[in-house]
């Protein structure tokens, strides 16, 4: 179960994490989580390339170190990076110690300071540890691209009909999410591009 919008609640909850940027300049943020994987990574890498727009990937450690050509390829192409932990952890489920040495594996690749809870999901005590080294970034728009059952044309309503300025989208660069993003990503950019927004990176 997930809401396209992050529901206000949790933006209370958790006021040091970063949700969106500013709500006066009309510029969006595109996030792509769990890449680089071969068989989406390009196909995003072009589809950005082809419109002149810049992003944020939150990798998975395991796949750079699969993957280090198309790594190196996003950030020849001028795309930020951030941490997803090496093996994409359920914070709910992992004991701390053992999640921020995972975190820290994923740093030895990914050298940024950027980082996001792969489920969206971490404790209390992940984040208080963690903010002491990275901006923990979340979202205010979650396409659901990663939702089998989720038809194209409904991923592509779902991000047009909830951004807005300052906006941080979460698409995703994995295997499920391959046709809603190979739909979604070029009909939003234009329509964005016509509505007047800049794309920024994080």
């Amino acid at each position: 179960m997930y809401t396209v919008k992050a529901p206000f609640i949790l933006h209370w909850l958790y006021p040091t994490l970063t949700w969106h940027r500013s709500r006066t300049e009309k510029r969006i943020f595109l996030t792509f989580d769990d890449g680089p994987i071969p068989d989406v990574t390009p196909l995003v890498i072009n589809t950005l390339n082809n419109y002149g727009v810049k992003a944020t990937f939150f990798c998975v450690g395991e796949n750079i170190k699969k993957h280090p050509d198309l790594f190196n390829t996003l950030l020849e192409n001028g795309h930020r990076i951030g941490n997803h932990t090496y093996n994409h952890l359920n914070g709910w489920k992992t004991p701390d110690d053992i999640y921020l040495k995972n975190v820290d594996r994923c740093e030895q690749l990914t050298a940024t300071r950027l980082f996001r809870p792969p489920y969206g999901r971490g404790k209390r005590s992940q984040y208080a540890e963690l903010k002491k080294n990275y901006e923990i970034v979340m979202w205010d728009v979650l396409s659901g691209d990663f939702d089998t059952k989720l038809s194209p044309e409904k991923c592509l309503d779902n991000v047009l009909r909830y951004t807005q300025r300052g906006s941080i989208i979460v698409f995703h660069d994995n295997i499920k999410a391959i046709p809603r993003v190979a739909y979604t990503l070029p009909r939003a950019i234009e329509q964005w591009m016509a509505d007047g927004y800049e794309f920024g990176v994080l």
